[in-house]
């Protein structure tokens, strides 16, 4: 069975997403970005892209033959192993100093927001590009971290569909794009039912976010494989190996997480210190997200409209839909694995974040010579700022 970053693709999606120039760097292989699903699994009315009227092929030219003239490589190398160990020790130091060392009630505030950041900074900067192929030129070595995720509680193999498929295949195409459903609970699209409580969501739903985390590890992964489907879209289930490998990625989250604690602490104070640590990781990673596409620089589409009249090539369509933020903070690009250049990480999915920063200039280059829109915030707060903006919008009953 092939996972859905390898997922086939069809002559009959017209096209899939452009291969890879043949101009690779000689490092090691780079695969393309994630293509589009089997055609047999997806919905219906799938949103298909026109043909690249050059633009992706020659930036993608330049970007690889930036890695070859430097003789560098685009995975991680011995920066991203010392930057995974800094992080892992950070989580362990974390887990102890609340499990093990807290004695004052101050003390497991301190340590279970210094635990829920450790752990989106394992989302961040390692889980994500291990999913992606992006860690490493060793397969073996990128399935291992992707088995982060899972010691966090979450599927790999669930969030390969939802991610690698469909949020970077279909991004802010709503009714295709998952990630930027929030159900009755918030309206992120224009396309998206408002109910009267919109009107307050950009005031309640930066906590909401905190739901996040919880929801996923205990409620999203089982539904979507037992049903075999992601919101609209059909899914891959995968044989008896990927469930029983659900469940002990599951087992194993709920042992260090719940077990552990439990043998040293009261109930009580395991579910409390337990829903700030998750609820505050669960802000942390759902903000970042909603910076680089929920924002007013960010343009939406609807599936059945872009399945009838697609307007822009792939990558074009990348470049409309996803915004930067913050690219002159060095602190918050290590932290967030370069999520902060989110442009350059859908257009090269499978280069690790290390790079971004420094093809961020060729891609701002290339849009330009091509007059393709590159769009950027200039801050951490001018981003926060926008998507404030955005969900206020969203919420008043003429946004459109």
């Amino acid at each position: 069975m092939q996972t859905p970053s390898t997922a086939p693709s069809s002559s009959g999606l017209n096209p899939p997403i452009p291969d890879l120039v043949d101009d690779i760097p000689a490092t090691g292989p780079v695969a393309p970005p994630p293509c589009i699903a089997d055609p047999s699994a997806p919905l219906s009315f799938p949103p298909r892209f026109p043909q690249d009227r050059g633009f992706y092929r020659e930036m993608k030219a330049r970007v690889y033959r930036s890695f070859r003239d430097s003789k560098t490589s685009p995975f991680g190398g011995p920066r991203m192993v010392l930057k995974t160990v800094t992080i892992l020790l950070w989580f362990a130091a974390s887990y102890a100093a609340l499990v093990f060392f807290s004695t004052e009630w101050w003390h497991g505030v301190l340590a279970s927001i210094s635990l829920g950041l450790s752990i989106a900074g394992i989302g961040f900067a390692i889980q994500h590009d291990a999913n992606h192929g992006a860690y490493s030129s060793n397969p073996g070595s990128n399935r291992l971290l992707s088995r982060t995720l899972d010691f966090l509680g979450a599927s790999s193999y669930v969030w390969g569909w939802k991610h690698n498929v469909l949020h970077h295949t279909w991004t802010n195409i709503e009714g295709s794009d998952s990630d930027v459903e929030l159900g009755v609970i918030g309206r992120l699209a224009p396309l998206q039912k408002r109910y009267w409580f919109h009107r307050f969501q950009q005031y309640y739903l930066w906590l909401a976010y905190g739901l996040v985390a919880p929801k996923w590890q205990i409620w999203d992964d089982f539904y979507n494989l037992a049903t075999a489907r992601i919101s609209k879209h059909p899914i891959v289930r995968g044989g008896w190996g990927t469930v029983v490998g659900v469940i002990l990625g599951k087992l194993v989250f709920a042992g260090w997480a719940i077990v552990i604690p439990l043998c040293y602490h009261p109930f009580w104070q395991v579910v409390a210190f337990s829903a700030l640590t998750w609820g505050f990781m669960g802000i942390v990673l759902s903000v970042v997200f909603q910076l680089a596409h929920c924002v007013e620089e960010a343009e939406f589409q609807d599936a059945r409209a872009a399945a009838k009249n697609p307007a822009l090539p792939w990558a074009e369509h990348q470049l409309r839909t996803t915004v930067d933020f913050a690219q002159g903070n060095p602190i918050l690009t290590w932290y967030l694995g370069g999520l902060n250049y989110q442009v350059e990480h859908h257009l090269f999915p499978r280069i690790c974040h290390l790079h971004y920063p420094r093809i961020a200039r060729i891609v701002r280059e290339t849009c330009a010579e091509f007059g393709v829109p590159y769009s950027a915030n200039p801050g951490f707060f001018s981003a926060i700022a926008s998507h404030y903006r955005w969900l206020r919008r969203m919420g008043r009953p003429q946004a459109a």
